[in-house]
């Protein structure tokens, strides 16, 4: 996680009024699915803050194509575990996940009008992380997979 990208985005989430918890692990499960009432319990006492289906994936991709990377996860219920509310339904999901979504398209357009206009190095390396990534000999790489790899890697295949 971008340290930078994780400051910016709270101050545009401050900005906009809307509600930010700024630490956190999150757990990727398989979905499409709920948790079950052992599973989240499982999560929560390991000490997981969110459970969600789509955030390794990106956060993997983005790494590898230098892309600093933070997570925004909109909480849509507290899942079955939470003492002080009601089993979830999915009518309850979607009517927080529509308004969800609304915060989403304000803070995006927060984060876009006051994001710094020079590049800002990341303090984790995230914008350089192929640096060490390459360890096949140039003479021996695959002519044909270099290029599939070119878009994302350029930078380090042709230095």
């Amino acid at each position: 996680m971008s340290p930078r990208l994780r400051i910016h985005l709270a101050e545009a989430a401050m900005a906009e009024d809307i509600g930010v918890v700024r630490d956190g692990t999150y757990v990727c499960i398989e979905g499409p699915q709920f948790s079950t009432l052992a599973e989240s319990l499982t999560y929560k006492q390991l000490g997981y803050s969110v459970i969600g289906m789509t955030n390794l994936p990106e956060a993997k991709l983005a790494r590898e194509a230098e892309i600093c990377y933070a997570t925004v996860a909109m909480v849509t219920d507290f899942d079955c575990w939470h003492p002080d509310h009601d089993a979830v339904t999915v009518q309850d999901i979607i009517k927080v996940l529509i308004a969800n979504a609304e915060k989403a398209a304000r803070l995006v357009g927060r984060l876009a009008k006051d994001f710094p206009r020079q590049h800002e190095p990341c303090p984790i390396g995230s914008d350089r992380a192929l640096d060490s990534a390459l360890i096949t000999a140039p003479k021996a790489r695959d002519p044909k997979l270099i290029k599939k790899l070119d878009a994302v890697a350029r930078r380090v295949l042709h230095p």
